[in-house]
């Protein structure tokens, strides 16, 4: 049975807040993102609700202006067709867990099994990107970058070290963000986006130190972060997960709220399967995914993090060490668009806005992305010792 046949359970909410299920045959037209109430729906749920929501669809609707019984019945639609590929809480991982962007050097031969092992094998590495530049530049060797998360006491490096025999990478870099000054994915909401649209106010700045957790704070976050079933898109979202947790509602609450606090949860998201094409609709959400370098003078990181990250085109942005390998860029983002020209002409005012605030630019590159995949990084100590055992490792040799 393929996804346009399936038939779909969908909810009405009743004046007793409880549901009735209904069914409805799944016409493939309200699966694409284009469809106006779809596209009203995204363009909140993608990243509009920052922290801990206690009724994260409730806010969705009231911000969308669709009823709940019709957000609830979209999103579960979204995800059973593949167009959402996850609904989750998302963590500031970079507070809970050492984390790097990683560039490695890779023989054109080893490139696809280095991609398949580090995506499917590694629980720790998240985005798994090929990337190309327009031109041979500095760097441009480097065409398998990932994201890498160790959990609390372990180490970065010796587990990359692990990851380059394992995959017979020739060399890598290691890119800790020291900052970051955009976080928000938002596709459907930067659909048609005016050239060099941005903020009245620079990017605010978000620091990356860690934030240890008791026993009860890491059961609210195992049960907080996973992500959720089309079965489990209900009003009562976290009744569920705080029975998992062991905990009440009220405390399950309490906890997520005091983490929220402390910098440690991001935001209630619908993740779209932006690269490829979803199944049901062949559509394809974005086609371009731009990662930019820029070198500016050593001391003005944060201030020029802070002008890239106005960009409302924007998705990500941090100071990371390019170092040699990078012609020692310190500025990075990503931008995602459906034209090259129209990335690239953000990318033009962007680097047009810098030199008019006075902040001089010495050297910009743009790595296109390619394949990619993306997946939650594991960040639980007691999962990365097992997957150490595992792996014939030794977990104390394995810490900092």
């Amino acid at each position: 049975m393929t996804v346009l046949d399936m038939s779909l359970d969908t909810l009405k909410e009743t004046g007793s807040g409880l549901t009735e299920l209904t069914e409805l045959s799944f016409d493939p037209a309200l699966a694409r993102t284009d469809d106006p109430t779809n596209a009203a729906i995204l363009a909140v749920s993608e990243d509009r609700l920052q922290g801990f929501q206690t009724d994260p669809f409730g806010e969705i609707a009231r911000l969308s202006e669709v009823p709940i019984a019709t957000v609830l019945e979209r999103v579960r639609l979204l995800l059973r067709a593949g167009t959402i590929r996850r609904v989750r809480q998302t963590l500031l991982a970079t507070n809970l867990a050492k984390g790097s962007l990683i560039a490695w050097q890779v023989p054109p031969d080893k490139l696809d099994a280095a991609f398949e092992t580090l995506f499917r094998d590694d629980p720790f590495s998240g985005h798994v990107v090929v990337r190309s530049t327009d031109s041979e530049t500095t760097g441009s060797k480097y065409r398998l970058w990932t994201t890498l998360k160790v959990p609390q006491g372990f180490s970065l490096s010796k587990h990359a070290d692990f990851l380059r025999e394992r995959i017979g990478a020739q060399s890598y870099r290691l890119m800790p963000a020291k900052r970051l000054f955009a976080l928000g994915v938002g596709h459907v909401r930067r659909r048609g986006m005016e050239i060099g649209a941005k903020s009245d106010e620079p990017g605010i700045v978000l620091d990356t130190e860690i934030v240890e957790l008791s026993d009860l704070d890491w059961r609210i976050v195992t049960a907080l972060k996973r992500e959720f079933s089309p079965e489990e898109i209900v009003r009562d979202l976290w009744q569920a997960r705080a029975d998992e947790a062991g905990v009440t509602l009220e405390t399950f609450h309490e906890v997520a709220r005091s983490l929220a606090e402390r910098k440690v949860v991001g935001r209630f998201s619908t993740f779209l399967e932006h690269v490829k094409p979803t199944a049901a609709t062949e559509e394809r959400v974005t086609r371009y995914n731009a990662l930019f370098h820029w070198r500016v003078p050593a001391g003005r990181e944060i201030e020029a993090g802070r002008e890239v990250g106005r960009f409302y085109i924007m998705t990500h942005a941090y100071w990371r060490e390019g170092g040699p390998e990078f012609a020692n860029v310190n500025i990075m983002g990503v931008a995602h668009g459906q034209e090259k020209p129209v990335v690239l002409a953000h990318k033009a005012a962007m680097d047009a806005h810098l030199e008019s605030v006075g902040i001089p630019v010495s050297y910009t590159n743009v790595f296109w992305g390619g394949r990619s995949e993306i997946k939650p990084s594991e960040i639980s100590p007691i999962a990365y010792e097992a997957f150490c055992r595992a792996s014939g490792l030794d977990p104390a040799a394995m810490r900092e």
